[in-house]
């Protein structure tokens, strides 16, 4: 008996034909309802064609897609959605859901990418796929396991019938795309080519567009109108050809949250289907339901009359344009025992955007909106800002009076800079957050979502909200949120207050049924946000003459690097092309393939640059070299000066709490956590960071704190014994290891077991450790044994933490953090494997990573107590950098020290290195 097919919906795509192919329908109460009605009866018809098949119903995502950072112009002529369509999303995905059907939304990409994932992924697993669309792109994943069904048109479209309707093959389909270009996505092809002039192309060259580009010679031959003109025509635009076939290609590597087995049908869910179709006014489909559910014994509410009146939750969101309604809102706001509020704003650079207008909810559902500097033409008079702010602050600045915010840190920075009276000193220094949804949801479960509100508000309140995109457009004529008419950004700005408050009631709830994750949102989280911001604010002072001089040397090194690599090669070529590069060492100097790419070329990707040049051939060592130097020319000594902030003269990174899953902050606008610091060449950009006249900087870092964890953790008396004596543990380590006396232990001997001793705690393998340590795998594998019959702690606590993630489905911190592991069970042995080695590792880098956030609370605690002259710039890792005024020195030293040992208590002391100097790299 044949398997039954996986069914694939392209959601979106039947969406949009439903809308604009069927007659319009609404309820008694104005609400659209044509579309839904179409798709979902797609898809029971789809459900009684397979019944035994498992299924995913597909929807594109909110938000833009690694298409439109390729391409900006892309989709960018479509017009936006109209607001009918708008309006059923949210009930057409509760409808799928409550129906049974497996729904996916998978932001960055595509509802075609994730079809083509899971399409590819069942067709590799032997497993027929019938993907169910009216979308011509997808006729690229036709193959003989996979086959296209349009339920709307009733027709099937296998290998055959690609090549009767298009005239090419499958596997041509993205060429000729690429050719022709899409005018519904804005893919621009070649101008004036068309669908025969392409497939007569393809035809012709019995290839893609990279066999065409290499042959044109023989297009004027081929038996295509206006053969003659075609080369010059393609050559013209070779590069846009080749854009678009990036542009049309779909990505059939996604990482997903599912898998294969996880895409089964279940029972639909009567309850809700009852409510969706007493809301849609589905009259028949609720009696049919009502039938099912009887004869399941399953109590139910009375029949849909005719006309009764719909089941909804009224939106009481209000724009406020006058001081009454401002008055009712701040006596609501001064009596509310907890409030949401957002702030809208021109950008998303907290030290520079401008505030726009507020929010606020008080209650679900009801929420107001304070535009204060809409500035396009025709905009109603608004309130004064300054008056405004001023009536506020005292609220906003109540520690009594508690507040919810969504990265209430952005909001808390905008306040702060925003210049009541254009005083720049005089803005809102909010206190009183309580609650921040982006950090419930991050501390509930770190992998199971991203945490913008768009994505849980869809999770949690099964609510699409309306995107800034929908109002503001997309690509270089977006519009700034002050450019937007108040009928579109006042329901748009109250809806962000009004589902942060109802995400807070959702997630605090499940968050209560754990207690120790409630204790690291209010002890560790929450008391962060504040901290953070200040650090933002603060902001590091840079040398933009150093870096200047840096970048001119770094380039000087990188032409004496390329022509060292033309030497080599023994002709000129372009370092920064991969066909290029892999012509040169592959086939001119004949350098062992060790990857291929998806395509099948031979890789030359950083990884297999440094297999190669550990292997000894000098031109990956280097190319190693050059593309070292230029990630930090381009990335540090070119792009710090033009971060400056004008108006600090600093430059202000953004950190980020809810990104790690092991609970480590992250910074971005520059990233200064990846600066290398193991080069001479990465060290100096560390230079750059200063202390003004008058002050030094002073760098605090945890010593080992990862392998003190681990000691506490896995209780291991030789551990223990080295860190309570203040013992060189890598000595101590290569002592045991290598069966020597301490003091007789070689530098090499202590650099081995540094090795050992960290590589244990990141998973690495005796293959791994061998290749790190220049052994065999032997003895490599040797070197582990000892290492675990002398600290059968380890071993034991690793057995143990291995045994405990697969029975619970997560590990721990010592404060409670939990991280899930999905694929701690895999039945695929490299999935299981990674997720052991991260369950051995991740409560040690997640203790760490609480650890150093309580540090920081309490040294910012202390800070602000003290009033000295000393200030947090930077946290890298597990190192705290401040700024201090040079005759404080000695004093802030001695309590930060104090400070960080003592932000939690181990079984071994926590050591603190503290170092001082007039630049970063000097004081670290």
């Amino acid at each position: 008996m044949s398997q039954a097919p996986l069914v694939l919906v392209d959601g979106s795509s039947y969406l949009y034909r439903a809308f604009h192919a069927l007659p319009p329908l609404t309820t008694s109460k104005g609400l659209p309802t044509g579309a839904v009605k179409g798709v979902l009866n797609m898809l029971k018809s789809l459900r009684k064609q397979y019944p035994d098949s498992p299924f995913a119903v597909v929807f594109d995502a909110k938000g833009g897609t690694f298409r439109d950072e390729m391409y900006a112009e892309y989709k960018a002529n479509r017009p936006s959605m109209p607001d009918d369509m708008r309006l059923q999303i949210e009930p057409l995905h509760q409808s799928v859901i409550a129906l049974g059907f497996p729904l996916l939304c998978v932001e960055g990409v595509e509802a075609d990418d994730v079809i083509g994932t899971l399409a590819r992924s069942s067709a590799a697993a032997d497993r027929p796929v019938v993907i169910s669309t009216g979308d011509k792109d997808m006729a690229q994943l036709v193959d003989g396991h996979i086959t296209l069904v349009n339920t709307m048109t009733g027709s099937a479209m296998d290998v055959e019938g690609v090549k009767e309707k298009f005239g090419v093959a499958p596997e041509q389909i993205i060429d000729y795309l690429a050719l022709m270009g899409d005018s519904s996505d804005n893919i621009p092809g070649v101008p004036g080519i068309g669908p025969k002039t392409a497939s007569g192309l393809l035809v012709g060259v019995n290839g893609g567009l990279k066999e065409l580009y290499e042959n044109l010679d023989i297009v004027p031959s081929l038996p295509i109108r206006g053969a003659k003109t075609l080369p010059a025509k393609l050559q013209e635009h070779k590069d846009m050809a080749f854009l678009s076939y990036q542009l049309a290609t779909i990505k059939i590597d996604v990482p997903l949250d599912v898998g294969l087995d996880d895409l089964h049908l279940i029972e639909p869910d009567r309850e809700k289907l009852l409510e969706l179709y007493t809301l849609l006014e589905f009259k028949s489909w609720f009696e049919e339901v009502q039938r099912d559910a009887k004869r399941t014994g399953l109590e139910v509410a009375a029949p849909v009359a005719e006309n009764a009146p719909v089941v909804s939750t009224e939106l009481k969101y209000e724009t406020i344009l006058d001081q009454a309604r401002f008055d009712v809102w701040l006596k609501k706001l001064g009596e509310a025992k907890l409030f949401a509020f957002d702030t809208e704003t021109t950008g998303i650079d907290a030290q520079q955007a401008q505030l726009v207008g507020l929010s606020f909810a008080v209650q679900p559902y009801e929420a107001a909106y304070i535009p204060l500097t809409h500035s396009y033409m025709g905009v109603p008079e608004q309130l004064d800002r300054d008056t405004v702010l001023r009536a506020l602050k005292p609220i906003l600045e109540d520690p009594s009076k508690l507040k919810v915010g969504q990265h209430a840190k952005f909001d808390m920075n905008i306040l702060a800079n925003c210049a009541i009276g254009g005083d720049q000193n005089c803005g809102i220094t909010v206190q009183g957050i309580a609650y921040d949804t982006m950090l419930e949801s991050y501390v509930l479960d770190s992998t199971a979502t991203r945490h913008d509100m768009d994505s849980l508000a869809q999770k949690y309140l099964g609510h699409t909200t309306v995107s800034f995109q929908d109002i503001a457009g997309k690509g270089a004529k977006q519009l700034t949120f002050d450019q937007i008419s108040l009928e579109q950004a006042g329901p748009y700005a109250a809806e962000d207050a009004d589902v942060t408050l109802r995400l807070h009631q959702t997630l605090f709830e499940k968050l209560q049924a754990i207690p120790s994750l409630v204790s690291v949102l209010t002890d560790i989280e929450m008391p962060l946000v504040p901290v953070l911001a200040r650090i933002e604010r603060q902001g590091a002072l840079v040398d933009a003459k150093l870096l200047g001089v840096q970048s001119v040397e770094l380039g000087e090194k990188m032409v004496e690097l390329e022509r060292e690599a033309f030497a080599i090669a023994s002709e000129e070529f372009n370092l920064g092309s991969p066909k290029q590069l892999g012509a040169i060492l592959y086939e001119k100097l004949g350098h062992p393939v060790l990857n291929k790419t998806a395509k099948g070329q031979a890789s030359t990707a950083e990884a297999v640059l440094a297999e190669l040049a550990e292997q000894d051939f000098p031109l990956p060592k280097v190319l190693m070299q050059y593309r070292s130097m230029s990630k930090l020319k381009s990335t540090y000594t070119d792009r710090l000066p033009e971060q400056i902030n004008p108006r600090t003269g600093r430059i202000h990174t953004s950190y980020h709490q809810a990104v790690a899953a092991t609970g480590r902050l992250s910074s971005s606008d520059p990233n200064l956590q990846n600066i290398p610091i193991r080069t001479a060449e990465g060290r100096r950009i560390r230079q750059a960071f200063v202390a003004p006249k008058g002050y030094k900087l002073l760098a605090a870092d945890y010593s080992q704190i990862e392998l003190r964890i681990m000691a506490h953790l896995a209780k291991d008396e030789g551990l223990l014994h080295a860190f309570r004596n203040d013992l060189d543990v890598h000595k101590a380590t290569a002592a045991e290891v290598f069966g020597v006396e301490l003091g007789a232990v070689t530098t090499d001997q202590r650099r081995s077991a540094k090795a050992i001793n960290f590589g244990l705690i990141y998973g690495m393998s005796a293959f791994g450790l061998a290749k790190q340590i220049g052994v065999d795998r032997k003895q490599s594998q040797a070197y582990i044994d000892r290492y675990f019959a002398r600290y059968p702690g380890v071993l034991a606590y690793m057995e143990r933490t291995r045994a405990q993630a697969a029975e619970q489905g997560y590990v721990e911190t010592i404060f409670g953090r939990r991280l899930y592991l999905p694929d701690i069970n895999a039945k695929n042995p490299a999935l299981r494997k990674g997720a052991e080695r991260t369950a051995i590792n991740a409560p040690m880098q997640g203790t760490a990573a609480d650890i150093i956030k309580k540090a920081m609370v309490a040294v910012d605690n202390w800070l602000t107590a003290s009033g000295l002259d000393a200030k947090v710039i930077l946290q890298v890792h597990d190192e705290l950098v401040l700024e201090v005024r040079e005759d404080l020195v000695d004093q802030v030293r001695d309590e930060i020290r104090q400070h960080m040992s003592h932000a939690a208590t181990l079984d071994v002391p926590l050591l603190v290195e503290v170092g001082v100097g007039d630049n970063w790299d000097e004081a670290h």
